[in-house]
């Protein structure tokens, strides 16, 4: 996500977080014909401050969705893209598996595009990692590689150092001068420190996908879709309002919060009190 001054988600539950989304870690194949237009499983969601436009990164591409909330392939390229966030006016970091019409490793590790999409370039662990966290946080950006189970934190974009090894789902981080808040396989809430690496569990409800807005309030959105607000670095919480099922994706911008499901987008312009359907 792109903040000024910060340069910069009932069935086994337990299974639908450490999944991360996507059943399989392989290229995309694209869908058939008649079902090009469909923005099919959501893993990411981002604001470009350049046009206020929204993006939906999927399984099948990444989607630029108009005003109308028409949502369109960027570059005609079936990326499966992971892991999405937005860093500047254009600059978008991402990570996941190639369109099988490019000649590129299954895994792509750390790509960038400074011109929305349109095309991609490699910065750093293609072939070995697939990325399906990135949190940007001051001059730092925390990636959880799914392929081996670590949270890496790297301040050139190139090269990473652990901080954390086990499984995630979501990462928030206000700065680099505060504790990580992250959301375990189970959905349990945990700070972790990201210089030494400790953990320490923050009890509270159950939550899966988490962001920050730009004054540090903490929000969080549950398996059940329901919104909450903390105020105490995840010590409290308080609900505000909910979506229409499981959440895929999360992400706080100037434009609004957004939250994703497999197949829909919803966006609260009021700190998540209600809710209206984008997508």
């Amino acid at each position: 996500m792109y903040r000024p001054h910060i340069a910069l988600t009932g069935i086994l539950l337990g299974a639908a977080l450490l999944s991360g989304g996507c059943a399989k870690d392989t290229p995309a194949t694209p869908p058939p014909a008649d079902e090009d237009a469909s923005v099919g499983h959501i893993h990411g969601l981002g604001v470009d401050p350049a046009t206020d436009s929204l993006y939906v990164a999927t399984h099948f591409g990444l989607f630029h969705v108009d005003q109308s909330g028409q949502p369109s392939r960027v570059a005609d390229r079936y990326q499966d893209t992971m892991a999405f966030t937005v860093v500047g006016p254009g600059h978008f970091l991402g990570s996941g598996h190639p369109d099988l019409r490019e000649d590129l490793p299954a895994h792509l590790g750390l790509i960038e595009s400074t011109d929305a999409g349109e095309t991609w370039t490699a910065l750093a662990l293609q072939g070995e990692a697939d990325f399906h966290i990135l949190e940007p946080a001051g001059d730092a950006l925390y990636a959880y590689d799914a392929t081996s189970g670590r949270l890496l934190r790297s301040e050139d974009r190139k090269s990473f150092d652990e901080v954390f090894r086990g499984p995630l789902t979501s990462v928030a981080a206000a700065d680099d001068s505060v504790p990580l808040i992250a959301t375990d396989g189970n959905g349990q809430l945990v700070s972790i420190d990201a210089i030494s690496g400790e953990t320490r569990e923050l009890g509270g409800p159950t939550m899966m996908y988490l962001d920050t807005t730009p004054d540090g309030t903490l929000a969080g959105v549950d398996p059940d879709g329901v919104v909450r607000v903390s105020t105490d670095t995840g010590r409290a919480w308080r609900e505000v309002g909910s979506i229409d099922g499981q959440p895929a994706a999360f992400t706080i911008s100037a434009q609004g919060w957004y939250v994703a499901t497999e197949t829909a987008v919803y966006r609260s312009t009021d700190d998540g009190d209600t809710w209206s359907r984008v997508l």
